[in-house]
């Protein structure tokens, strides 16, 4: 899209919009990631501009986001103590160990691999984060120090634990500006709350001297940007790794979903595989200057559209001034209570729980319901990283379930007519005497060829029809081993004078079964459904010599 002056202005309020949210919550989210503030800011000037020369979303705002903030704690405690060089080195290699896992995926076309966690899977995930980041955020507004806990139950608990203990100023101010974002979002969703709350807060913390009453202030920010540097020390490297693909694959998954809503409602293509160029070079320019793993978010991209945003120069507008910050402004927030970005994070995490999502997926379909619920619970009791892996895995375990245990349908003829429907949803089909009819709705395949055949059997097992058409219909593919299953069934099923009959096999389906010994065993391969019902009837199987039998003679 070419920039006109009405699109330059609208992509300059863009900018200036997302900067004034991104600043407060930049510093808020590299503090849930347990580094300094500065870092958040880091992540949110170079990345930004790597990202809109590569990337193909007009709207996406990448930036640090609060998931992959948290993900980023979790890898890093094992590996260094917060807040020391190692923990500041460690998190600027995850960065480009996550930019390096984006780049081999763009240019192997990989973004597929991203489809690994459903949307249920997703929405249960994305929710216990919700409550694991809240809990962590609590200690700030509370000014408190409750002791280290694995797992969700133990976090809570040991934050409760410490309530008498709570500062009554650090409340009011942590609880006075979520209160008053909560307030002013009511009024006007265009307003930047987290910033008004920052500016209020920090002025009142230098008025009122609130650092001297047991107030947690940011303190002093390093001004500038540090100069390029690719870390010195890889030997955490593997150990980080499995927590880079965990990062890669919740912060594709976070920006893909978002980029294609605003792609499709402004009508233009989005290039996933240009997407993960995009965000591996904005992880690695993060990495290099001194920053974490960053990634497109949901809420900054949304105010961003909202503002105008048509090109991708809002992304570079926004790095310009996230630079002026750390390049002027750093002073200004000296006296910013560690309380205020607590409560920013509160309110942006707040989000996350998406309550009307979890709703409509119990009312569609159980089984995902019950997935949904599982990563739920897994994030909650194992943790982030073990969390998305039992996600992950459960996605997997559900997508094979149903591949291996496909739906089947015994079918009935409708009356009066030549169709055949299912017989346990519509009460007037019919059965032939003698004839059973059973459809298979999946693709044939070596994980559900034992179900083929106990199938099968079952339907010849009592009351033994004299024929048997399987209808083919919902059958895209067959691989070797189903055919040869159906093979040794249909051999099975010859000995106890049973005929088979095919019918709607698709073409590739009729070009491997064509290359087996499968067109010498049935009885007959026919179009549709009512031909092979009436050729069964008539108990004339076709031989093996006859013309009409091969089954490469239908279109």
């Amino acid at each position: 899209m070419s920039l006109s002056r009405k699109t330059l202005a609208a992509d300059l309020t863009a900018g200036l919009t997302v900067a004034a949210m991104l600043v407060p919550q930049s510093m808020a989210y590299a503090m849930l990631a347990g580094l300094p503030p500065e870092v958040g800011l880091y992540a949110s000037t170079v990345p930004l501009v790597a990202y809109a020369l590569i990337g193909t979303s007009r709207q996406l705002a990448v930036g640090p986001v609060a998931i992959v903030s948290l993900l980023t704690a979790s890898a890093l405690a094992p590996v260094a103590q917060e807040g020391s060089a190692g923990y500041l080195a460690a998190a600027a290699l995850l960065a480009v160990l996550v930019g390096v896992i984006h780049l081999v995926m763009g240019i192997g076309r990989l973004g597929f691999l991203v489809r690994l966690l459903s949307h249920p899977v997703l929405v249960g995930f994305t929710g216990a984060a919700a409550l694991i980041i809240g809990t962590s955020q609590l200690k700030h507004v509370l000014g408190t120090q409750p002791e280290s806990a694995e797992g969700w139950f133990a976090s809570i608990a040991s934050v409760l634990a410490t309530l008498p203990d709570a500062d009554p100023t650090t409340l009011l101010i942590g609880g006075g500006a979520l209160a008053g974002m909560l307030a002013l979002r009511r009024i006007n969703r265009s307003i930047p709350v987290a910033l008004v709350a920052v500016v209020v807060t920090t002025v009142a913390s230098a008025v009122f001297d609130l650092a001297d009453r047991g107030v947690r202030v940011v303190g002093d920010i390093p001004e500038g940007l540090p100069p390029l540097t690719l870390p010195s020390d890889w030997s955490l490297a593997a150990e980080l790794l499995p927590a880079a693909f965990a990062v890669t694959l919740v912060g594709v998954l976070e920006s893909v979903a978002v980029a294609k809503v605003y792609a499709r409602r402004d009508r233009y293509d989005l290039d996933p595989n240009r997407e993960l160029l995009g965000l591996g070079a904005a992880n690695l320019a993060s990495g290099l200057v001194g920053g974490y793993p960053v990634t497109g978010g949901f809420s900054r991209t949304a105010v961003n559209a909202s503002a105008g945003a048509r090109t991708k120069l809002p992304g570079i507008v926004t790095a310009a001034i996230m630079l002026l910050v750390l390049v002027a402004l750093t002073p200004l927030f000296t006296q910013l209570p560690q309380a205020t970005l607590g409560a920013v994070v509160l309110l942006a995490v707040s989000g996350l729980f998406d309550n009307e999502a979890m709703r409509h997926i119990w009312h569609v379909k159980r089984t995902d319901a019950a997935t949904m619920a599982g990563a739920f619970v897994a994030t909650l009791v194992l943790g982030v990283e073990l969390g998305i892996a039992v996600a992950a895995l459960g996605s997997a375990i559900v997508v094979f379930s149903r591949i291996m245990r496909p739906h089947t349908a015994e079918l009935g003829r409708l009356p009066g007519t030549h169709t055949y429907r299912n017989l346990s949803r519509f009460d007037d089909a019919r059965t032939t005497d003698g004839v059973r009819v059973i459809r298979f709705d999946v693709s044939l395949s070596y994980l559900n060829a034992e179900f083929m055949k106990d199938r099968l059997r079952a339907v010849t097992r009592h009351d033994p029809p004299s024929a048997v058409v399987i209808d083919l219909s919902g059958v895209n593919d067959i691989d070797a081993s189903a055919a040869d299953t159906l093979e040794e069934l249909l051999e099975e099923l010859g000995d106890t004078d049973v005929a088979v009959h095919l019918a709607c096999a698709k073409g590739p389906v009729r070009d491997v079964l064509a290359r087996t010994r499968i067109p010498e065993l049935i009885a007959g391969s026919h179009m549709e459904v009512h031909s092979a019902v009436e050729a069964a009837q008539q108990l004339d199987p076709i031989t093996p010599a006859d013309p009409r039998r091969p089954l490469t003679r239908l279109p």
